[in-house]
């Protein structure tokens, strides 16, 4: 069981507050990401839960028990650091089975578990070679497995991919969201990369200044954003002190076909998309999507009309206005 409750949990350092009374609620084996600016205080929380931090008030609850006070070796969770933190003179099969026989298990059991993780991750062929022997992906990946032997409550993964490059990124997100659901082990994820967010997360929790803005699934985030923050950082006649339009909500047409009119100051040109960046004047810059190749470019001038289904509405505090 990996169940986690987080209730009122605050973090002080002297008169700094860095989590200001965190409430959620992780279901047993779900995929949950912290993702937020730097600085919001997503790490800081996952370090809490690991026990890496003491907590200033609160509680937090690992399948119904109070752990503020258990130890991070008592609390049954694995963590995943940015680092891989490889013993350098030790083999894989020695660094993914080292926490086993830290804990004094018999040798025969901790090659059978060290092999198992191996097989599961692709690592077999590895087991004797050195970190230094082997690709950032894969010395990820032992890092992982190291986690993955201990067969913990729930993994902990603080920013795992940062020191990928952008295709390896791509092809480890796949890979640790294929294997937590194999496992079907909770896994708590913090990320500042709102892809990764997007794409691996059962539920997004989104973090700013160390307090919890919104709790949801990708879907629910994307289509009801609770305030602008969430929203990824003319409105008065909707009854709202500001409206947000997500760029493939916008549809392009030439001037002087309603909508919002504007100077297109950049296209990017994707071949499967188009994005369009236009100085509306004073409403600002626009950026609109379109699916597919549009043959439009900088300095073309263009109306930008909103799918009034679409338009998200906020009051003067930020928060989404509903109905």
């Amino acid at each position: 069981m990996g169940q986690i409750t987080l209730q009122d949990v605050q973090k002080s350092f002297g008169p700094v507050h860095i989590i200001k009374g965190a409430d959620l609620d992780i279901a047993d084996g779900s995929f949950v990401v912290f993702v937020g600016p730097s600085g919001c205080g997503k790490t800081t929380l996952l370090r809490l839960i690991a026990g890496l931090e003491d907590v200033s008030g609160g509680k937090i609850l690992i399948d119904g028990k109070n752990v503020v006070d258990t130890p991070p070796a008592k609390r049954g969770l694995s963590m995943v650091f940015q680092s891989y933190a490889l013993y350098p003179h030790m083999s894989v099969r020695g660094n993914i089975g080292f926490g086993l026989k830290m804990a004094g298990l018999p040798k025969d059991e901790i090659n059978r578990k060290v092999e198992a993780a191996a097989a599961t991750l692709n690592l077999t062929p590895y087991l004797d070679r050195k970190p230094r022997e082997l690709s950032g992906g894969q010395r990820q990946r032992v890092a992982i497995g190291r986690a993955i032997v201990r067969e913990p409550k729930a993994f902990l993964f603080d920013e795992p991919l940062s020191n990928l490059d952008a295709a390896l990124r791509v092809q480890m997100r796949i890979e640790v969201t294929r294997l937590q659901k194999q496992l079907g082990t909770t896994a708590i994820y913090v990320t500042h990369d709102q892809v990764e967010a997007m794409t691996m997360a059962d539920k997004i929790v989104v973090l700013n200044g160390g307090k919890i803005e919104q709790y949801g699934s990708p879907l629910e985030l994307y289509e009801r954003p609770a305030n602008l923050f969430v929203t990824g950082e003319s409105a008065l006649q909707r009854g709202a002190a500001t409206i947000g339009v997500r760029p493939e909500h916008l549809r392009i047409e030439r001037e002087g076909a309603g909508g919002w009119q504007g100077t297109i100051s950049v296209a990017e040109h994707l071949g499967s998309d188009t994005f369009l960046y236009v100085d509306a004047g004073p409403l600002g810059m626009l950026t609109a999507r379109y699916i597919g190749e549009l043959s439009l470019h900088a300095g073309d001038r263009v109306s930008l009309v909103p799918d009034p289904q679409r338009i998200h509405r906020f009051d003067d505090g930020g928060n989404a206005l509903r109905g």
